[in-house]
């Protein structure tokens, strides 16, 4: 019994019990089962008649009472029982809860999907790095989360759309463009610019395609222009062996170049969302938790910065999508109100955006900070930790934390190949059902027969309970944003792994003969093989069948 089966059983029994007048209640949408902190309190647990209890008129307990004599009687239930205030703590026989092992290897890679976001349009936004340089430690964080974050969300049927808003408009590509005609003509770089290798590597290149550059009409127009394409192919280039790729990439430089920021700014003038002061029309954003306005259009008459973000967020709401969320660096905090002020500019509902703020990520190798790179001059960037780790630990090591928190990626615990690295501990446990799979075969043990109540193991209901409860570790990572739930619960489904390896055999000793028992117990192995490679799949991390 999966817990959609069970909840949908709760459901039900509600339902009889209000046809049965045993009291009266609106019935909910879905009934949230949970895994309880403690085993001993049974397989499942859930707070239904604490939600529901005072609003039929009765004691949430006098409700659990109620509701308990009905689950009882439900084929799969051993038992039920009540908890403190109301709790129901449901405990399944172990044909019902081994049932579950057959149901996920006949579901393969659909386990763990749902409809929660079904027919939603998605913008999704992240990295969206100046190209004026190699993808820093902070936005390849961005890298892994923002691509993860993709994939849970449509795991549960959302349409995401992967946006990359690529900054080609202001001061910093004007820097940029100064740093690149520095090199090229052997000076030292601004005292504003960009140094590090990659700059003369670029300034060359533009060389190598345009050997006229310096003597150009233009030359820091010839520099600036070139160098960016450069630059900005080699990021994608970066991210694609990462393992991320975006559907979209948007030019800032589009919403001036076509006018839609001028035409938005004189539409907003006579909208009443923006208000004159001081000679400027300021955006009232303090509305929305801003620590002061923001101007919009400034006294001289030209556009500030958060112009084109309103302008992008119309291009993005007249584009279709529904919910637009941004994933922001530490030092974006205030955009939080800007972008939903921007909305509500726009006459739209300030919930249509989303801020997801990223913190600092520390590089430490030997116990010490890694602080600088060669090639980028002063930050550590994607290629250095891919380098130093590979895509599948960098990845993973950044999507197992929560966001909003600094992170410390220790170089030397990524490569060891032990239990104590993360992301080899779950690759290994894959890899270890795959192993018992073809040792199956080897000794002919398949899947020809299954009886769920042989598996009546304590590892093997711990191993059952962590399976069952990762649907609903997907659908609560969509819902509050956050991979590192998937992640977490995969090492906790890793950890359940081994403690049954090493308890139970799926093969029989020497020469033994082939009992259900070990057919059955192939189910729950390949169940596990199954679970770990879709869980790794949401995170965009590899799932080896050898190590």
């Amino acid at each position: 019994m999966t817990p959609e089966e069970l909840s949908a059983a709760i459901t039900a029994c509600l339902q009889d019990a209000v046809d049965a007048s045993d009291f009266a209640v609106e019935m909910p949408r879905e009934v949230r089962v949970e895994r309880p902190k403690s085993r001993e309190h049974g397989d499942w647990a859930t707070n239904v008649a604490m939600q529901l209890g005072k609003k039929a008129g009765m004691n949430p307990r006098q409700f659990a009472e109620i509701l308990s004599a009905r689950l009882a009687k439900i084929d799969g239930v051993a038992k039920v029982d009540i908890a403190g205030p109301g709790f129901l703590n449901i405990t399944l026989d172990a044909a019902a809860a081994g049932s579950l092992a057959q149901t996920i290897v006949e579901t393969g890679d659909r386990y763990g999907t749902g409809e929660e976001y079904a027919g939603t349009k998605i913008n999704l936004e992240f990295v969206s790095a100046n190209p004026t340089g190699p993808i820093h430690l902070g936005g390849t964080r961005w890298a892994a989360l923002g691509d993860s974050l993709a994939r849970i969300l449509q795991a549960q049927g959302a349409d995401v759309t992967r946006e990359y808003y690529f900054n080609d408009h202001g001061n910093q590509i004007d820097r940029f463009a100064r740093s690149l005609l520095a090199s090229a003509k052997g000076e030292p770089a601004p005292e504003d610019g960009y140094g590090g290798d990659y700059i003369a590597d670029i300034a060359n290149a533009v060389l190598a395609q345009n050997p006229d550059a310096l003597s150009a009409a233009d030359p820091q127009e010839e520099f600036r222009s070139r160098g960016v394409e450069l630059m900005f192919t080699a990021i994608k280039k970066s991210l694609h062996e990462f393992g991320v790729d975006f559907d979209v990439y948007f030019h800032e430089n589009a919403l001036f170049e076509d006018g839609a920021v001028d035409a938005l700014l004189e539409q907003l003038k006579t909208s009443g969302s923006l208000y004159f002061d001081d000679g400027a029309w300021w955006l009232k954003s303090t509305d929305f938790g801003d620590d002061k306005d923001r101007v919009v259009i400034k006294s001289d008459g030209h556009a500030a910065y958060i112009a084109g973000d309103i302008a992008y967020f119309k291009n993005k709401r007249d584009r279709g999508f529904e919910l637009c969320i941004y994933m922001l660096g530490a030092d974006h905090h205030g955009y939080v109100a800007r972008l939903k002020a921007a909305a509500a500019a726009m006459g739209d509902s300030a919930d249509r955006v989303e801020v997801l703020i990223g913190q600092m990520v520390n590089l430490v190798k030997d116990g010490k900070p890694v602080r600088m790179s060669k090639r980028a001059g002063t930050v550590v960037t994607m290629e250095d930790l891919v380098d130093a780790v590979g895509v599948d630990a960098a990845r993973y090591a950044l999507t197992r934390s929560h966001a909003d928190s600094n992170i410390d990626v220790d170089l030397d615990l990524l490569t060891k190949r032990s239990n104590e690295n993360p992301v080899f501990y779950v690759q290994y446990a894959h890899a270890r059902t795959c192993a018992v799979a073809r040792n199956a075969v080897a000794a002919g043990v398949d899947r020809s027969a299954f009886d769920a109540s042989l598996l009546d193991h304590a590892t093997e209901n711990e191993l059952l309970a962590y399976l069952g409860a990762y649907p609903s570790v997907v659908a609560t990572a969509a819902k509050l944003r956050e991979p590192h739930r998937v992640a977490r619960h995969l090492e906790v489904i890793a950890g359940a792994y081994h403690r049954w390896y090493d308890s139970c055999r799926v093969t029989p000793l020497g020469d033994g003969e082939v009992t259900d028992l070990n057919r059955t117990r192939l189910w729950l192995n390949d169940a596990t093989t199954q679970v770990l490679a879709n869980g790794l799949g949401l995170l965009g991390v590899s799932a080896p069948e050898r190590m």
